[in-house]
């Protein structure tokens, strides 16, 4: 049985506000997607977050996104190609500061939000994240769904590509995310999660919005921090999995 990554969205804060329990996530995860300051985080939270990560030995990844800060970026935007390059960039330069004080190194990178959604069709933002990633100056593997034009091009540029499923979001009949704006997008039962990641883990299966059973094969679980009861429904995921003889560990 293949191994399985589980990933979730840290450091999604900035100020003395805070939006993930980062501290006890660290504890079940394996990857951290940590905010670099355009949707959520600031330079004490990058750094407080990579020093927690590196005690754990959990692997640091860059959470790229949109410069949207007020729509914690999921806000659709139109951003020329030449400058989401720079600003991809420049997050992963950022997050890379903090990893290496804390004795780690960014791992991998991996959109957030309308910008990882919109890289799963446009050709043309899709490129400019892989370009972001080439610009900062190392091979990082990046995170994404399967069959993405972002995963296709980003191969072809020669980054390694992992496959990413998510067990607390809604499918459609094509393996894409329901719209956060549709009722049902994000799965709060941990009862129905924790199946879900099963059914993902093991078979590579999971069932969309309307109920037809559809493929998706993931090297990597994301569950995101935000979701009411992250922790204890990340805990019971972990457990549920290693129980049914899967091995959790990290994709890089």
């Amino acid at each position: 049985m293949t191994p399985i990554d589980l990933n979730a969205d840290l450091g999604e804060g900035f100020g003395r506000w805070r939006l993930t329990d980062d501290e006890q996530l660290l504890s079940v995860v394996t990857s951290a997607n940590v905010a670099c300051g355009f949707h959520a985080g600031d330079a004490a939270t990058m750094r407080r977050v990579c020093e927690l990560a590196a005690e754990r030995a959990v692997r640091i990844g860059a959470q790229v996104s949109y410069r949207d800060l007020a729509g914690f970026g999921r806000r659709a935007m139109d951003v020329p190609s030449a400058e989401l390059t720079a600003e991809v960039a420049y997050q992963i330069g950022a997050l890379e500061v903090f990893a290496r004080a804390a004795g780690s190194r960014v791992s991998y990178v991996k959109p957030h939000g309308a910008l990882y959604n919109r890289v799963v069709h446009d050709e043309e933002q899709a490129g400019a994240v892989v370009d972001g990633v080439l610009l900062a100056g190392a091979s990082l593997p990046v995170l994404g769904l399967p069959s993405s034009r972002f995963l296709k091009l980003a191969e072809r540029a020669g980054l390694p590509t992992v496959t990413e499923a998510f067990a607390d979001r809604a499918y459609t009949e094509e393996g894409t995310l329901v719209p956060r704006s549709q009722d049902g997008a994000v799965i709060t039962d941990a009862d129905a999660v924790l199946e879900r990641s099963l059914g993902l883990a093991r078979f590579g299966i999971v069932t969309s919005h309307s109920g037809e059973r559809i493929p998706v094969r993931a090297r990597s679980l994301c569950l995101h921090g935000d979701t009411p009861g992250a922790v204890d429904m990340a805990r019971r995921v972990r457990a549920g999995l290693e129980s049914a003889g899967v091995r959790v560990e990290a994709f890089a």
